[in-house]
């Protein structure tokens, strides 16, 4: 346990597995209070197990992400309490084009990935500014970066950045700072969901050679809502094994180095 963020107050949503749990994790193993936040209440609570039975504080809450009363409820609770950080973690995957997504399956992504998020700095806003000092990263993607295939994922992670970019101008009088992260393949659950493949064919385009860990992902967050970001504001953190800034060249050079028949 260390005491970086002793005496703060941090929501983490979609904290009951991957990513998020991680965050939550390691946010209490640095001093935090966390509200250990997700739609399946048994996997909030199993996190939040961990959380005391390592000698820090959280406490699980059911939070339907999409839903706006959810988040309203949430703020009554946190009541005149103030919140000095707000992960919004909470997404999930989809990978097919414009012609092959369902309407109903557009808006789930849209509502997920990109509204969750807008509800979240909308209806948390007020215990945030209390803060006196307060950070938002909202977890987008490595989609919300570059040309992506899927429709409703790239369309609703590019939203996440811009939306960031959006809160980061609204918020900065009141001394919250919005910023998002941006993971490539990390090992999670979410990652595994659909075929194997595209993982497999993915990683021939990471000059590191492999996907990240939950960890790695968490320590970039962890940074963006400490004292040591207090200066960032409005950017994004790219968490992706170089994928992004030089995953073509990679490809091409690796298949050129290889001896040929």
């Amino acid at each position: 346990m260390t005491t970086r963020f002793r005496d703060r107050r941090i929501v983490v949503t979609g904290a009951g597995s991957g990513m998020g749990r991680a965050e939550a994790l390691g946010l209490a193993r640095d001093g935090a209070d966390v509200l250990v936040t997700d739609i399946d209440l048994d996997a909030a609570r199993a996190v939040t197990d961990e959380i005391t039975a390592a000698g820090g504080t959280g406490h699980a809450h059911h939070l339907d992400v999409t839903s706006p009363d959810a988040w309203h409820q949430l703020a009554t609770l946190l009541d005149e309490k103030a919140l000095h950080g707000l992960v919004n973690n909470a997404g999930v995957s989809f990978r097919k084009g414009i012609t092959d997504t369902s309407v109903d399956d557009w808006r789930r992504v849209m509502d997920i990935n990109l509204s969750s998020i807008f509800f979240g700095m909308k209806f948390l806003a007020d215990p945030l500014s209390r803060a006196g000092g307060a950070s938002v990263v909202n977890v987008s993607s490595i989609a919300g970066m570059i040309g992506y295939f899927s429709a409703s994922y790239g369309a609703s992670k590019w939203g996440v950045r811009g939306l960031s970019k959006v809160a980061s101008l609204e918020f900065a009088s009141k001394g919250v700072r919005v910023n998002s992260v941006h993971p490539g393949l990390v090992d999670t659950p979410l990652l595994h969901s659909g075929d194997s493949r595209f993982v497999d064919e993915s990683l021939r385009s990471v000059p590191a050679g492999r996907v990240a860990s939950p960890d790695e992902v968490a320590a970039a967050v962890e940074f963006l809502l400490s004292d040591e970001a207090s200066y960032i504001n409005g950017t994004e953190i790219v968490v992706d094994g170089g994928l992004v800034s030089s995953g073509t060249y990679h490809r091409i050079t690796t298949a050129l180095a290889e001896p040929t028949s």
